[in-house]
Order: structure tokens, then sequence, then C-alpha cells
């Protein structure tokens, strides 16, 4: 199933063509594109995630974080996220991701039941209402 050549990995191919060929593909691509080009607000969001998990893992240690840090981290993140390349990017990767959620909840529901699922084998899995797991 996994030869270059496969049904599998032929339909897997058409799938991308699909996405891309998708009108709202190029908007995404634009705005993650723009953000690349923007050696600043990489920086930016580079630096937030890399303070964001160090702050993160002091107070998983129990260690207070200061004053300074948690107001220097908040405008930082604020400073960016004023920024229409950043929010923009943040917002293309969040159109990403449920892209891939919907197609790797397809895949797995399939492998699941054996068969093609249909949008009631999404909502039996549901584990209530508004919880926005299926």
């Amino acid at each position: 199933m996994t030869s270059p050549d496969s049904p599998v990995q032929q339909k897997t191919r058409e799938l991308c063509q699909v996405i891309i060929a998708h009108p709202q593909f190029p908007a995404i691509r634009q705005r993650i594109d723009a953000f690349q080009a923007n050696d600043d607000v990489v920086k930016q969001y580079q630096w937030l995630n890399e303070q964001g998990m160090k702050l993160q893992e002091k107070q998983q240690a129990g260690t207070p974080l200061s004053d300074t840090e948690a107001e220097d981290f908040e405008k930082k993140r604020e400073t960016f996220l004023v920024n229409p390349v950043a929010t923009g990017f943040l917002d293309a990767q969040e159109e990403i991701q449920e892209i891939r959620k919907s197609v790797n909840q397809h895949v797995t529901k399939t492998f699941e039941l054996g068969r093609l699922p249909v949008e009631e084998d999404f909502q039996a899995s549901s584990c209530g209402s508004g919880c926005n797991c299926h």
C-alpha cells in the first residue's frame, strides 16, 4: 500500500492536489510566505515559543515566575499579536490544522470501521454536546 505507484499513494497525491486547488489555499500560502519573509516577525515568534516553554517548565518545576518575566513575555506577546503578518500566519496555521484534523479523522475512522465512514459515524464518536471531539 505504501509503494510510490500504489493506489493509496496515487489517491493521496490526488487529495494533495485537491487541497492545493482549493480556492482558499493560495491565501493560506500567501500568509505563510509573508510570515517567513519577515525576519523580525519570525524571530519574535521563535522567542515567544522558546520563552513560553522556559516559563512553562519553570512553573511545572514549582518555581514562581517573577513579575518582570511575566510582564516581559506578555508585552512581547501583545506586540506580536498586533502585527497583521503574525496574526495572518497564526490564522493560516489554524486553518491548516483543521484540514489535517479532518483528513486524519476520516482516515482513522476508516481503519476503525473497516469501511468508508458516514457523517453519523463521526457523531456517534462524539463524547457529548459541544465537546467538538469528533
